[in-house]
């Protein structure tokens, strides 16, 4: 069934490209392309395609994406459950690509959700630096927290705030910034012919109001020769190029970056800038440097993208003071590191700015951490449970990995956590995560939690099982099984024995938490995360 566009979309992408119409028009008539990502957090991306069921094509402009074949399903295969890769529409990861991220640079993800790039940007981070990952929609940051956490992302906080409360409390701090822009969405429409629904005429200039107003307050949280990219999937030109030029008039610290234009990248629309009548020539001449993929002209969706650059130098020596503190278990404890203990757990503090704790899945249904959920209703905590959690937590860091961490130990009730922040950056806003979750103190015991299990390197656990993605045991073990496992399999460290907390890996890459003893497996994979697929 052919796609049934508005009329008065219609007219308006014939006025905007003229003899190239009939080419958009017909862009329709073919299906949209699927594309994954590998996740280089967790695996290379040359040991990926040694690894690869599927059929792939490079995407050009992204180095780790590739298109996948009609009929594929990456989605169905354990390894997307062990987070070596993210299924990406390709137009997507083309705005990250541009931001130029590196280890060490402090970024913004402002409208994340779901997470698609903030996991592509976690992955250029390697560790190092801060990743901030906000979306204004409560229910859209449990799948964006979801992503972080199963693609073993270490230094991201995940936020749920308006980006003007964002910008009071991190004036001028971000190198990076990112604003994939909430719009009219009509570069979707051959993906997702539901968005048509929600589509009409004025669409357009509702979206840019809000568009206005998130570009101001990143303009106000981005350091002096930082970067800022804003994209969003539509063809709207007062969304698009009027934004970025109106942007520039009423801020002349920024100018645009020109994107080098080639087949894959066109060239901003500004003729139809031109005839709008009040663009002054030298804006008008930078948002030739924006760039435009149009479904016509690559294998993608439509998507705008511009580059800004805030005037000024970086200064590297105030960036590098940012940076977390690294520690071993042996000095977890140091007086000199920022370790907070609360007598309130988030859920208590409705109504005000607090570390909210919804796991994803259904409510209740997360499997060994749904005593988080209960330890949440209590409305007192003893005050020395936060150092509590802390002893324990090191001794269970001394005894089980070999890990070196980077950041901020924080309890909350009996829960911790490791953040990329000192907590006072955090405070006043509502947090989903205020870093990487280590888990909670149960019965004077530490439980690791899931997060933590997904971060790691086979190599950083005392003992880890590596089950098969081609016999079934993978499988069984992501439904939630109990597996039968001989002691010979558990690959432990010189003198450990095979009992205990296990790293249960798939082919080498770890998926999850179980304990072993006497040749069984208790598998500790929580219930929301479990594999449903037939």
């Amino acid at each position: 069934m052919a796609l049934r566009l508005p009329s008065p979309f219609l007219a308006k992408m014939k006025s905007l490209l003229g003899e190239n119409y009939d080419n958009f028009m017909k862009s329709y008539e073919l299906a949209p392309n699927a594309g994954i990502r590998v996740n280089t957090l967790k695996i290379s991306r040359e040991e990926f395609m040694k690894l690869s069921p599927f059929d792939l094509a490079p995407i050009p402009w992204c180095s780790t994406g590739y298109y996948t074949q009609a009929g594929e399903r990456p989605g169905r295969h354990p390894y997307y459950h062990a987070g070596l890769y993210y299924i990406q529409e390709p137009s997507a990861m083309a705005p990250v690509e541009l931001l130029g991220v590196t280890p060490g640079d402090l970024v913004l993800d402002l409208c994340a959700a779901p997470g698609g790039k903030s996991t592509q940007i976690a992955a250029k981070l390697n560790g190092q630096g801060v990743l901030v990952s906000n979306d204004l929609h409560p229910d859209r940051t449990k799948a964006l927290a979801k992503n972080l956490e199963m693609y073993g992302v270490r230094n991201a906080v995940v936020l749920n705030e308006d980006p003007d409360r964002i910008a009071g409390a991190f004036p001028e701090f971000f190198t990076k910034i990112l604003i994939d822009a909430p719009c009219s969405g009509e570069g979707m429409f051959r993906k997702d012919e539901s968005m048509l629904k929600y589509w009409d005429e004025s669409s357009p200039l509702k979206f840019a109001d809000m568009q206005r107003d998130i570009l101001k307050s990143a303009a106000a949280m981005l350091r002096s020769g930082g970067r800022l990219v804003y994209s969003t999937c539509t063809f709207s030109p007062e969304e698009n190029e009027g934004m970025i030029a109106e942007f520039l008039s009423e801020h002349p610290d920024f100018r645009v970056v020109p994107v080098e234009h080639s087949e894959i990248f066109s060239p901003g629309e500004t003729d139809w800038m031109a005839g709008q009548g009040n663009v002054k020539d030298d804006v008008l001449k930078q948002l030739a440097g924006t760039a435009r993929l149009w479904p016509h002209k690559v294998r993608g969706e439509g998507h705008f993208m511009a580059v800004l650059q805030r005037d000024g130098e970086l200064d590297k020596r105030e960036v590098e003071q940012e940076q977390a503190p690294i520690f071993n278990s042996g000095t977890l404890a140091n007086e000199s590191l920022a370790i907070s203990s609360r007598a309130e757990h988030p859920r208590e503090r409705k109504g005000k700015a607090a570390f909210k704790e919804e796991r994803p899945g259904k409510p209740g249904k997360y499997g060994k951490d749904a005593a988080r959920q209960q330890a949440s209703r209590r409305s007192v905590i003893d005050s020395q449970s936060g150092s509590v959690s802390i002893n324990r937590f090191q001794a269970f860091i001394r005894e089980q990995l070999d890990l070196k961490l980077t950041g901020y130990p924080v309890t909350y009730g009996n829960h911790v956590y490791v953040s990329p922040l000192p907590e006072e950056r955090l405070k006043q806003l509502k947090v989903i995560r205020p870093g990487w979750y280590m888990g909670q103190l149960k019965n004077e015991r530490f439980v690791p939690g899931h997060p933590l299990a997904t971060a790691l390197q086979a190599d950083e656990a005392v003992r880890y099982v590596s089950l098969s993605s081609e016999d079934g045991e993978a499988v069984r073990y992501l439904k939630g099984e109990t597996l039968s496992i001989p002691e010979e399999r558990v690959i432990r460290r010189s003198g450990a024995e095979a009992k205990g907390y296990v790293l249960v890996c798939i082919d080498g890459y770890s998926a999850g938490w179980a304990k072993w003893q006497t040749g069984i497996l208790k598998n500790e994979y929580p219930a929301g995360w479990r594999w449903t697929s037939i």
